[in-house]
């Protein structure tokens, strides 16, 4: 059975902090924030044992939001030895108030919520909030209060309706905040974690790019030793990162198996050839199967089904493909992190519905008997695209916008035909060569062409058509868990109709898909 090891995970850097996950919605995000001071950062659940924290020996440890209210019963809580470590302690909202009601203060339910834009006043400056402006605003979430801080704290800031938003036992190195400083919505709260981060953690910005290549590679030689690797490339920029990070590693040990589906964008499988055969000088085998995929997907609807008929198509053709090779022991695949949350499988231990399947996530067959490197697992799609550049990937894979492993097939909203396809294709390529020519690619998160198979009437030259609308779909986000609808200037819309209507034949119409994430989902399948 496939292993779901990966060396990158084993050691860690030098500096590091710890969040355990309380169960908030905003737990990911706050790693990703840390991340973006340079210092490594790892998910935990909030239950992990206090002698293996001990023995991580983190810089420091960030308790996260959560739903619940810490004086109810079954109320989350870590061991309270956590705070003998003598390792600095940020507590957020839910982490707050857990602090407090631990260590000797008062929490109760607070007579007005706080929720949204709020007006913080800080009272002391001289710990988390050392080089800020007294007055302030920030983003709030929460019901619950701090009524007293616990013995040897002192009140740091304060609401109208909270009068303990934020506390601090620096002698301790003990915080906590009221509010949430990873939003966006707190635009100056990478500061307090920065703050919290150089002047109580002795953190030092040691989380670079050309350092995780260094420390990656190593331990993919020291893991892999002289056996043989097969990488599954996709066409997407996780499995194209993944690769190049590999081939870094080990060379001509490794070789790529890109399984053309037939399902890609215009031009992307000639892409993805150019860069691993001519660029890295890479082993790689271009399996071409369209005609293999479009026979399966005959007569399936379901989007579900869809998913799951090319995820075990994708294993069963590169199962093919790595069985002709030989004596090969390992799979590198581009898990990302987004990935193990919308599949249900995060490595923090909570229980994560799932949202939908990723036919990378789970492994392979058990008669393929190979080991896991999945060196990308604790990596944000930023953090991929900065890994690409450092690797030297050329840009049209670098900023490749997110594309989804079933590709095309579940943007077509019912059967998948070869025809449909095609006007899918090209209909999308319109829709980002208009979106490039704006100058807003590197702006969006994705813009991408849906093909819902109903048709409409239509009037061209005088005469009556009958033919497929198409909905473009166009959001801004940072990590894909929760996006909104972009603004596009209505002149880019026009010119998108307009080349769309005369350009892509068997389309009539063009319509504009304005919902955000949640509670939609980014894609429409």
């Amino acid at each position: 059975m496939s292993s779901p090891s990966t060396p990158s995970q084993v050691t860690r850097p030098d500096e590091f902090v710890v969040v355990l996950d309380f169960g908030a919605q905003y737990s990911q995000l706050i790693a990703r924030r840390i991340r973006e001071c340079k210092v490594y950062c790892e998910l935990l659940p909030y239950d992990t044992p206090v002698e293996r924290l001990a023995a991580l020996k983190p810089n420091g440890i960030v308790f996260s939001g959560g739903p619940a209210s810490v004086y109810e019963a079954d109320a989350p809580a870590c061991d309270p030895r956590i705070f003998d470590l003598s390792v600095p302690i940020l507590g957020i909202c839910y982490g707050m108030q857990y602090m407090a009601r631990a260590l000797g203060g008062e929490v109760i339910g607070g007579e007005k919520r706080e929720y949204g834009r709020t007006e913080l006043r800080v009272v002391d400056d001289r710990d988390l909030f050392a080089g800020l402006n007294p007055q302030l605003i920030c983003w709030m979430s929460h019901g619950d209060v701090v009524a007293s801080a616990p013995p040897g704290f002192t009140v740091t800031a304060q609401t109208e309706n909270t009068p303990v938003a934020a506390m601090a036992d620096v002698n301790r190195g003990l915080f906590g905040v009221q509010f949430h400083p990873e939003v966006v919505h707190t635009p100056w709260g990478i500061e307090v974690l920065r703050n919290f981060l150089y002047r109580y953690c002795g953190c030092r910005g040691l989380w670079t790019m050309a350092n995780f290549v260094r420390q990656a590679t190593e331990e993919i030689r020291t893991f892999v030793g002289e056996h043989q690797v097969v990488c599954g490339l996709s066409g997407g920029i996780d499995s194209a990162v993944t690769g190049a990070l590999v081939h870094r590693a080990i060379g001509d040990q490794l070789t790529c198996i890109f399984v053309d589906h037939g399902l890609l964008r215009k031009d992307e499988g000639a892409q993805v050839e150019r860069a691993f055969r001519d660029h890295f000088k890479a082993n790689l085998v271009h399996v071409k199967a369209e005609e293999r995929f479009l026979a399966r997907l005959a007569g399936v609807t379901d989007p579900e089904h869809k998913r799951k008929i090319i995820g075990n198509e994708f294993v069963a053709v590169f199962t093919e493909e790595a069985s002709r090779i030989g004596n090969v022991n390992f799979l590198a695949q581009g898990t990302l992190y987004p990935d193990l949350v919308e599949s249900g499988t995060t490595s923090s231990g909570g229980k994560s519905a799932v949202i939908k399947s990723h036919h990378n996530v789970g492994g392979l067959p058990e008669k393929m008997n190979l080991k896991l490197l999945e060196p990308l697992r604790h990596l944000f799609k930023d953090e991929v695209r900065r890994l690409a550049e450092e690797l030297g990937l050329p840009d049209t894979l670098t900023w490749r916008m997110p594309f989804p492993g079933p590709g095309l097939a579940i943007r077509i909203i019912g059967e998948v035909t070869k025809e449909r396809l095609e006007i899918l294709r090209e209909a999308d390529h319109v829709i980002v060569d208009e979106i490039k020519r704006a100058g807003l690619y590197r702006k969006l998160w994705q813009s991408f062409a849906v093909l819902p198979v109903i048709r409409s009437v239509g009037v061209m030259g005088d005469q009556r058509t009958y033919a497929y609308p198409i909905v473009l779909r166009a959001v801004t986000s940072e990590d894909a868990m929760t996006a909104d609808w972009a603004r596009l200037p209505w002149e880019v819309l026009e010119k998108i109709s307009n080349r769309l209507i005369n350009e892509v034949k068997g389309v009539n119409r063009l319509v504009y898909d304005v919902t955000s994430k949640p509670p939609g989902t980014i894609e429409w399948e």
